[in-house]
């Protein structure tokens, strides 16, 4: 499986950085996530629920990084077994690139499966993995949203804005009725 993609974060590098070497982090956002811990230098062991069509199963692994070139880039490795359901290996080379606003996220997946999860398809599994590529980055975003805040909010947010604006298309209007519709 080959997988690539990019994706604007309104966070700085550091702090995407640093979101995704934490495994609490990590944790929170990757899909059916049961455990992250650390178990060495740049080096995690993981358990995750996986289901694809009718095969479901927990997989136990590891994710080694290499190659790491702080705050730009890195390689990782990942590894997992789930039994009698496969297994699945592969690698992915991620890169932060800071934007006027936040950041880019770039990635590109070489993956292999075997096993039962193998037997359902090529189709199947481009798809889920597709579908938990997005889910990890809505989450990733949700909790970076969280932890930093937004990046500022938008007048048309605010309270009686609304009514500002619509006012001042109509030509101004009358501002002492406005006044009392807003009491």
């Amino acid at each position: 499986m080959e997988m690539q993609g990019s994706r604007r974060l309104a966070i700085t590098q550091q702090q995407a950085w640093q979101a995704l070497n934490d495994p609490e982090v990590l944790k929170l956002c990757i899909p059916g996530c049961d455990s992250i811990e650390a178990t060495g230098d740049n080096a995690y062991a993981l358990v995750n629920a996986i289901k694809v069509c009718p095969v479901a199963a927990k997989f136990k692994g590891g994710i080694a990084l290499a190659d790491v070139d702080a705050p730009n880039s890195y390689r990782l490795n990942f590894e997992g077994n789930g039994g009698v359901a496969g297994f699945g290996k592969g690698s992915a080379q991620v890169s932060l690139t800071p934007q006027e606003e936040g950041c880019e996220l770039g990635y590109q997946v070489h993956a292999t499966v075997g096993g039962k999860i193998a037997q359902v398809g090529q189709r199947l599994i481009d798809g889920v993995a597709k579908a938990m590529a997005e889910s990890f980055f809505k989450r990733f975003e949700e909790e970076m949203r969280r932890r930093h805040g937004p990046a500022e909010e938008e007048p048309e947010k605010k309270p009686g804005a609304l009514k500002k604006m619509w006012s001042k298309l109509k030509g101004g209007g009358d501002e002492a009725a406005e006044s009392a519709e807003e009491a």
